[in-house]
């Protein structure tokens, strides 16, 4: 991941080890543009506080900001962050198994592993049931990273009806590494276009207001039909 200005590494660390600032960047992962606000009542710290982590996190190229009124709204300042962060998480298990502490809890978890998205693409059970069964389909090659064959360009095009561009500044295809799964997911510009195309047609819904998805009814037609996709029933609301 390129930043700019470019951050030494030990600063990036320092950004990232403080437990607010992790926060507010594992829940940007969803890809949105969070209020100040919004973030400090997710993480349980004043106004004040999280608006000085913020400033750091801006400073240091983790975040972008854009103002409206009196409103200051933050995201992630792009893909390669948002690998940054998955990635870390990833590696560190992001508590994954530590118990939760409450029922509600405990429900947050269960549903964040069933189906979540992870920035722009679709993670969870649902994000590598749905790359295994590209995979399956010879549509995506797993010989060397991940690559889209000619049978998955022309699946999307015909099946999804969307002409994914080639030769972007992103990479049409990359696999990410899944926190709560251990496993690889469909990353880049087709796993955005999944994703967006899954939410556009209500394959799936948002859960709240954070990142887990709920698989709909019509989404579990759709994914059995197209990749054969089965057995989501548990991720509907």
């Amino acid at each position: 991941m390129t930043l700019t200005p470019p951050v030494p590494l030990a600063v990036l660390a320092a950004l990232l080890a403080d437990g607010t600032r992790a926060r507010f960047c594992l829940a940007l992962l969803d890809g949105r543009a969070w209020s100040a606000g919004e973030l400090a009542a997710h993480a349980g710290v004043a106004a004040s506080t999280a608006s000085e982590h913020l400033s750091q996190l801006i400073g240091g190229g983790l975040l972008t900001e854009e103002r409206q009124g009196r409103h200051r709204y933050v995201r992630l300042a792009g893909p390669g962050v948002a690998q940054l962060i998955e990635d870390l998480a990833a590696h560190a298990g992001a508590d994954a198994g530590a118990r939760p502490a409450t029922l509600r809890a405990a429900s947050a978890t269960r549903a964040l592993a069933a189906a979540r998205t992870c920035y722009d693409h679709l993670a969870g059970r649902l994000g590598v049931m749905i790359t295994d069964a590209l995979v399956a389909r010879r549509l995506l090659r797993q010989d060397a990273g991940f690559a889209l064959s000619d049978a998955g360009l022309s699946w999307f095009a015909t099946e999804l009806g969307v002409c994914l561009p080639v030769g972007g500044r992103r990479l049409l295809a990359r696999p990410c590494l899944d926190w709560t799964e251990r496993r690889h997911h469909l990353a880049g510009t087709a796993g955005a276009v999944l994703c967006a195309t899954a939410l556009e047609r209500g394959w799936v819904s948002r859960i709240g207001s954070g990142r887990a998805l709920a698989v709909t009814a019509a989404g579990q037609e759709a994914l059995a039909r197209l990749l054969g996709v089965t057995g989501l029933a548990e991720t509907a609301p």
